[in-house]
């Protein structure tokens, strides 16, 4: 049987198709990760705003699971697209191998701190309500013991993405959405034989269908052969390679621990206002990733081209593909921000139809979809930075004003005029900062340093 090596070669070829063959699958498999969430909230709408409330609460701890994804997968993925452009394979593949090295270590220990300390994590946001408190709890439980698997499969996602092929994980990932969109109904409520079980249906749902991910992902690599023509996990760990693989991914890592921390933070501000508005914000938030979904996927797609190029040595192919993803980054970003600021009400009603809680959606939507151009600025540059190994400027961007965001919202809130809209407010402004930052800091760059000069 031939060997099926799905590697693709981004130092040649028309440019703007290169970034979209490989974006649209990512922005597709981001998709399919932001409708797991969709399809739970979804139904468990139909629960209520309190069970919403108690999925929000334990996501925020899903969430902050980025941070330990972030560490092994940014710079997997970073140098596995270097070797590849350097036609290094065997380079590209230890470094492969690396990277789920480390993910299962790093997937290990957050299970068992979860396990440990649910009950103290969820206490946290002192909701008031023992109700949400135990959903919460419940929820958390599952998607802890299983927590390898998406673990996993993001790693697995960024070394195929790493090699140019996006579309191999994007058809995995639809699987796994298929099988949770179908289990949801049948777990959430109760359908035939099964019992109800509410929230922890939900999650029950979400980790098989990402068992399933997971062991095709496997099958895969280790029968059919799609990532490098010989591929094993059975090799002794290379730690100048792990630690070289979280040197890059550290700086992300940070700034996605620290985004989570930031907003469960800013949830206990908000859960002043009681458990509606909590929903209100999972719910908008999960509205509003449309934006960092597409951002993400560019961004991706974008790291990938110009970490092939780099690699390659092929400076002036990375910068007219940095310029032409900017100008894909700024037409996604109007795109988003005319779909929240005009269809707020309508895209709200998908998920929560209660009238106080629709009000309170369409004024997050629709402060929040003033900054999406600047949101999706500031995704797609730090993919040029991951690109060429420079993790740091993003990051230390991003961080610095998401930090800024706890004052502002608490002194936004206080204002008689915003009240909890003041919290809203505090977050799109940084965007809009965080967006005009990175990208003079990265047009600073090719300004400065030598490879760029006059490309």
């Amino acid at each position: 049987m031939a060997i099926k090596n799905k590697k693709i070669d981004m130092t040649e070829g028309d440019i703007l198709s290169s970034l979209l063959k490989m974006a649209l699958p990512i922005m597709g498999t981001s998709f399919m990760q932001m409708a797991y969430n969709l399809t739970d909230m979804i139904w468990i709408g139909f629960l209520g705003s309190n069970a919403v409330a108690a999925v929000g609460i334990a996501g925020f701890f899903v969430w902050f699971a980025n941070m330990f994804i972030m560490l092994s997968k940014t710079g997997t993925e970073i140098r596995v697209a270097q070797a590849s452009g350097a036609k290094d394979e065997a380079r590209a593949e230890h470094f492969a191998r690396s990277g789920l090295h480390l993910i299962f270590f790093l997937a290990m220990g957050y299970m068992t701190f979860l396990l440990v300390f649910k009950t103290g994590l969820i206490s946290f946001f002192n909701t008031g309500s023992p109700e949400v408190e135990k959903n919460a709890i419940g929820y958390l439980s599952i998607i802890a013991i299983g927590i390898l698997f998406p673990f996993a499969n993001q790693v697995f996602t960024g070394i195929f993405n790493g090699r140019g092929d996006s579309r191999t994980p994007f058809m995995f990932n639809a699987v796994g959405l298929v099988i949770n969109i179908v289990l949801d109904p049948i777990l959430i409520n109760g359908i035939g034989p099964f019992p109800e079980m509410g929230v922890a249906g939900a999650a029950l749902a979400t980790v098989f269908a990402q068992f399933v991910v997971f062991v095709i992902f496997v099958y895969n690599i280790k029968f059919k052969h799609t990532l490098f023509e010989h591929f094993t996990l059975i090799k002794p760990i290379k730690w100048v390679t792990l630690s070289d693989i979280m040197r890059l991914g550290g700086p992300p890592a940070v700034q996605s621990g620290l985004f989570t921390f930031i907003s469960m933070v800013i949830a206990r501000i908000i859960a002043v206002y009681g458990p509606l508005p909590i929903a209100v914000q999972k719910v908008g938030s999960q509205i509003e990733s449309i934006t960092w979904m597409t951002a993400t996927g560019l961004a991706v797609a974008l790291g990938a081209f110009v970490g092939q190029n780099y690699g390659g040595k092929q400076y002036a192919r990375v910068v007219k593909g940095y310029r032409t993803a900017m100008r894909l980054a700024f037409s996604l970003g109007i795109f988003n921000t005319l779909l929240l600021f005009f269809g707020a009400k309508y895209l709200f009603m998908i998920f929560i139809r209660e009238p106080e809680a629709i009000t309170l959606g369409v004024d997050y939507l629709r402060i929040l979809g003033l900054s999406q151009l600047f949101m999706c600025i500031e995704i797609t540059i730090s993919g040029a930075f991951n690109g060429i190994g420079r993790t740091k400027p993003a990051a230390i961007t991003s961080i610095v004003f998401n930090i800024l965001r706890i004052p502002m919202a608490l002194y936004f809130s206080q204002m008689t005029f915003l009240g909890l809209n003041g919290i809203w407010w505090s977050i799109s402004i940084s965007s809009v900062f965080k967006g005009t930052i990175v990208y003079i800091w990265f047009e600073r760059l090719l300004k400065t340093q030598k490879e760029f000069i006059d490309q």
